[in-house]
């Protein structure tokens, strides 16, 4: 059994998403976890989530959007996040990034701030993006000892993932591991199969051998495969031990 801590759900990217979650299934996929990162994004997950039993909600505004988030959003935000009858499991993702420039740094750093109080005020961990910001990151990821959760998508050195597992937070490892030039491998034989989870950032970032097409839960084995191959233990392990930091990480019911 499997799970996909990290993906994205949009009938924009898949025409049938119930023979989406029926390949999840065949392919060993029991729970994914979507995020909802957008105004339109949160009403469709939320909507997901009420129809299919195996998808849970993390929902939050990326930092691409903190030229465009009111207060008013944020209340809606808290008002979902307080509500008894909606799989929300988090908060994300959320975080910075730098890699278009730092015209909206401010924007982006109070954004950022405003949500990690909402994960400590309800007491729900975070999926963090940094990308270009790990600096910056932190030292907002440190202002809330009391907030642990998921770097998603990570792809930083074995010095920043240590300083992230030392805060309480998973690392999010993704189809970026199976490809030939990157060196995340290295990251994954210092941190260990006990501080990581499989994500598939779906629709993005295929594994080898689908690199540059359409991503999909389905293709976490494939994942899995390549840290069961760096760590040098069995598949079952890798399934195992990331679902059980899944489910610690998050209230998978």
């Amino acid at each position: 059994m499997f799970i996909d801590t990290h993906c994205h759900l949009s009938k924009e990217d898949y025409e049938d998403i119930d023979f989406i979650l029926k390949e999840n299934k065949e392919k060993g996929i029991s729970k994914i976890i979507i995020s909802g990162c957008d105004r339109a994004s949160i009403d469709e997950s939320i909507e997901l989530s009420k129809n299919y039993s195996d998808i849970y909600l993390t929902l939050g505004y990326h930092p691409s959007e903190a030229t465009i988030t009111t207060d008013s959003d944020l209340e809606k935000l808290e008002n979902l996040i307080s509500s008894n009858d909606l799989k929300i499991v988090g908060i994300g993702e959320i975080g910075l990034d730098y890699h278009y420039g730092k015209e909206d740094i401010d924007l982006q750093k109070n954004l950022f701030r405003k949500q990690m109080s909402l994960a400590s005020k309800y007491q729900l961990p975070v999926v963090i993006h940094s990308r270009d910001a790990t600096e910056d990151t932190i030292n907002i990821l440190r202002e809330f000892p009391e907030v642990s959760g998921d770097i998603h998508c990570f792809s930083g050195s074995i010095e920043t993932a240590r300083i992230y597992i030392e805060m309480g937070y998973k690392i999010g490892i993704g189809g970026v591991v199976t490809f030939k030039n990157s060196n995340l491998y290295k990251v994954v034989e210092e941190i260990g199969i006990n501080n990581i989870l499989l994500e598939t950032d779906s629709p993005y970032l295929a594994p080898v051998p689908f690199r540059g097409k359409i991503n999909s839960s389905k293709y976490i084995p494939f994942i899995a495969e390549r840290i069961s191959e760096i760590l040098n233990i069995s598949l079952d392990d890798v399934a195992s031990i990331t679902t059980e930091n899944a489910f610690d990480m998050f209230d998978l019911k």
